[in-house]
């Protein structure tokens, strides 16, 4: 009900209570994908690129793809129903990538939220690379996802278990 940034917003307090832990970064992985991306080597990642928020992506259709610098760094949204495409920072290569809903965030990024109720955290995150702040991207390509929004969708990751898709 609240969305993804909105919900974050929300509980941000459970992150940011504990001092000793507020360096920390954490993983939001939403409820409604299924796959195999390695975290802890997301985690690295995150951590090796000093990033405030790194989203795992990979090279698949989407009607809303995010775009990415040569760098891996947020520069835009790719045009959606409206035929738009939103870039918030130059990149002259952007590259579209498809969002897996799964996130490491640095708990520094909520203290960022600046925005209220329901909200998308993708709002966030392209406000934040606007302002030059380091939303990068994980490449997850050679990990198994699937979203379970639809039926269909699950009876494909019955079929995918069927077949040992999960394990190639």
């Amino acid at each position: 009900m609240l969305d993804t940034g909105g919900g974050l917003k929300k509980a941000a307090y459970f992150f940011l209570g504990d001092s000793r832990a507020s360096n920390e970064p954490f993983v939001l992985h939403n409820v409604d994908v299924i796959s195999t991306i390695d975290l802890g080597r997301m985690v690295e990642s995150h951590t090796e690129n000093r990033a405030l928020a790194t989203l795992a992506v990979q090279d698949r259709a989407t009607a809303r793809p995010l775009l990415f610098d040569e760098h891996l760094q947020l520069c835009g949204r790719g045009s959606g129903r409206d035929g738009k495409t939103e870039m918030v920072r130059p990149c002259p290569h952007a590259e579209p990538l498809a969002f897996s809903g799964i996130h490491v965030i640095s708990t520094n990024l909520l203290k960022m939220l600046s925005e209220d109720g329901a909200f998308s955290i993708i709002a966030s995150y392209l406000r934040l690379a606007a302002q030059g702040k380091n939303i990068h991207a994980f490449r997850a390509d050679e990990y198994y996802w699937r979203d379970l929004g639809r039926l269909e969708y699950v009876k494909q990751v019955e079929e995918d278990w069927k077949q040992r898709v999960f394990l190639q």
